[in-house]
């Protein structure tokens, strides 16, 4: 196996428009409800938000919590194994928000996405 493809192994835990702003929101803000997480990401609908946070918990990066009671609670954290991503995502965060206002000083158009 060529070294290429560990890193995109990686990126494949990543990948997808979602996943990094959970991980971002989970290490930010602790565990959280299904509820907190939607309401922190507000351009996610459920259906994309119960699928990413799935695919994050097959590959242990985040833990669910499901406690026994009525109505049900479950709430979901990084897990220990999640939290070697936490220094990978807040670099490639600061470098997200060094790249947006290069972009700004280049062509002088907002390339934040707001």
């Amino acid at each position: 196996m060529k070294s290429y493809c560990k890193f995109e192994s990686a990126l494949d835990i990543l990948v997808g428009k979602w996943k990094a702003i959970i991980l971002l929101q989970l290490i930010s803000n602790g565990t959280m409800r299904f509820s907190e997480l939607q309401k922190s990401i507000p351009d996610i609908n459920k259906r994309m938000l119960t699928q990413q946070l799935r695919e994050l918990e097959y590959n242990d990066i985040v833990h669910r919590e499901v406690y026994n009671q009525i109505p049900p609670k479950v709430e979901y954290s990084i897990s220990e194994y999640g939290k070697g991503l936490s220094t990978v995502l807040q670099v490639l965060n600061d470098w997200g928000v060094s790249h947006i206002e290069h972009m700004n000083e280049l062509y002088g158009v907002d390339h934040s996405g707001n």
